[in-house]
């Protein structure tokens, strides 16, 4: 027998075993109590003896203030503690958790028509007259000079694509850029006069592609999105809108403009690399606030984008977004002018609040060159924090005052938590422990922890035994050891510890073995597949096949790495 077809025979083995495996009932409670004990201070025993006790609710309710603090250790642990789980989907809490997060959904509706109502009256509005007046120029002109007057019409129908989500017509599993061609697509009624004209000149292999499938009907016209609850954390779900699928191509393309136009600012939203690492350095120096908002997308009030964007801008995004939602069979005219799920939600919101934080800086004479913003997560300088909660409690936004910091040495900004800086970034366990791989990610997180608690030269000792403990349970021919950079696909190890093969016919590097996850593919050999390679954007297509990235097989194959990091042993 030849050594490769041992090697499939093996991994065959290692792949069934893998499916098989199933985490033992109770051991989920004993990697909890491990934790718990692990940090070993008050605060995680309070959280362990809610948890084993069934007071999930006092549990989740807990909170850590860093006002409370002088020393970055004790609050580290203490908030690792509080935080672990606080996102878990599997704790008994007396909450409908759906109903909650739709109870937040029209809240922000009435905000918005509140906010909507104010902004068309003739009276002050704003608390202070004069410098509200001023502050809303300084605005407007600060979008005016990112944005410009508008996008061309070129540009609009160059840049357009899919998201790798459902669609209004579209659920299920195959979500494929050319599932999205082949199906046919919704469109509101306002798109349609500004887009079908051009539509088959910008687009004419996509066009006779429909009109073959559909007639000379391609598009189903439909009031607006669909209103859905997503899975957020232990007390609520997220609300987000299922746009048409035409709505949607045009609304990333917007969105594409201005991410793009933002970026000539320094404002990267393709890189959270930026707010990051002023944090970071805002925790030690406290020139920096960190800034959240409440519901920041659902309280954009449709007034106050007209008021903000310059006319065309304004036009082009009212004409793309959807003005109704359905839910429960009935359609809701909406107050907001744009909700998560449509393209260019992300984009607008960071465009609106970088140019309110301008607009605070250049009123009381203070340096811009430091604000950093991605979406709703927003750094000012703290001497502006104030008068920026201020404004933009004037323009209908709510800021989030208990994750929002000014005056201690903590900040928290696009998933990373300082204390004068260190890292105080918490590890959460949001699902049941079921298979290997959630056994991986769980044991992954707690050594990335340990590593961090070690200020990232070694791995904390204290946090071993709740590592040992969860690995125990991996089948130990699974137990397989992977560089960081690979993720959750094997148990991430230093280098010493994997002892990997190297990779042979003259490839530099080493291939460890790990338990991945594949697309499946799909074959075909219609028009659909053409139009994904020219304007899907997709990644994984070649040949006649396309690869369904919801649709996903395990397999244990060797995986090149060039270069491994080590997290340093435990101390």
């Amino acid at each position: 027998m030849t050594h490769a077809k041992q090697s499939r025979i093996q991994a065959k083995k290692l792949v069934n075993l893998a499916r098989r495996y199933r985490v033992p009932r109770l051991s989920q409670d004993d990697y909890i109590e491990t934790f718990f004990s692990s940090l070993d201070t008050p605060r995680s025993l309070s959280c362990w003896l809610l948890y084993s006790n069934g007071e999930h609710q006092q549990l989740v309710d807990l909170k850590c203030d860093p006002q409370n603090y002088i020393e970055a250790s004790a609050f580290r642990s203490d908030f690792v503690a509080t935080e672990f789980l606080s996102k878990a989907s599997f704790l008994r809490l007396n909450i409908d958790r759906k109903e909650v997060a739709l109870e937040k959904f029209f809240a922000a509706e009435a905000q918005c028509k509140e906010t909507n109502l104010r902004l068309m009256s003739h009276n002050p509005w704003l608390k202070t007259q004069s410098k509200g007046e001023w502050l809303l120029n300084a605005t407007v002109c600060k979008i005016y000079r990112i944005i410009g007057d508008g996008p061309g019409a070129e540009e609009i129908f160059e840049n357009g694509r899919w998201g790798p989500g459902s669609t209004f017509h579209l659920r299920g599993k195959d979500l494929s850029a050319a599932n999205k061609f082949r199906v046919k697509s919704g469109i509101t009624q306002d798109l349609v006069p500004l887009v079908c004209p051009s539509f088959y000149s910008a687009y004419p292999t996509w066009s006779s592609y429909t009109t073959s499938l559909y007639g000379e009907k391609p598009f189903e016209v439909v009031a607006g999105n669909r209103l859905l609850t997503v899975p957020k954390n232990a007390k609520t779900d997220r609300v987000i809108a299922v746009e048409p699928a035409i709505n949607l191509w045009f609304q990333l393309s917007a969105g594409h403009s201005i991410r793009t136009r933002l970026g000539r600012y320094g404002i990267d939203l393709n890189d959270q690399g930026r707010n990051q690492k002023a944090a970071y350095r805002a925790s030690k120096t406290g020139a920096m606030a960190t800034v959240d908002f409440s519901s920041a997308s659902d309280t954009i009030s449709s007034k106050l984008v007209e008021m903000l964007l310059p006319r065309r801008w304004y036009q082009i995004l009212n004409a793309f977004r959807s003005k109704y939602t359905l839910y429960d069979d009935r359609s809701i005219r909406l107050e907001k002018f744009s909700s998560m799920g449509n393209g260019f939600t992300f984009e607008l919101e960071s465009l609106i609040f970088y140019a309110v934080a301008c607009a605070c800086c250049d009123f009381l004479g203070i340096s811009q060159s430091e604000i950093s913003v991605y979406g709703d997560d927003v750094l000012i300088p703290v001497e502006a924090f104030n008068l920026f909660v201020d404004f933009s409690s004037d323009l209908g936004f709510t800021v989030n005052t208990k994750k929002s910091y000014a005056t201690t040495p903590f900040r928290e900004s696009c998933g990373s938590y300082y204390y004068n800086g260190i890292s105080c970034k918490p590890l959460f366990l949001k699902e049941n422990c079921r298979d290997v791989k959630s056994l991986y990610k769980l044991a992954n997180g707690v050594r990335l922890l340990a590593h961090r608690f070690c200020n990232n030269l070694a791995c904390d000792d204290e946090l071993r035994r709740c590592w040992i403990r969860i690995v125990h349970d991996i089948p130990e021919a699974l137990r397989l050891r992977v560089p960081l950079q690979s993720g959750d696909v094997g148990l991430i190890s230093n280098f010493d510890e994997a002892t990997p093969p190297k990779a042979r016919d003259q490839i530099e590097g080493f291939k460890p073995l790990a338990l991945i996850t594949l697309p499946v593919p799909k074959y075909s050999d219609d028009r659909a597949l053409l139009l994904e390679r020219l304007r899907g954007g997709s990644e994984l297509s070649m040949g006649n096949t396309t690869y369904l990235k919801d649709v996903t097989k395990t397999a244990v194959k060797r995986i090149l790495v060039s270069e491994w990091y080590n997290l340093g042993v435990w101390l």
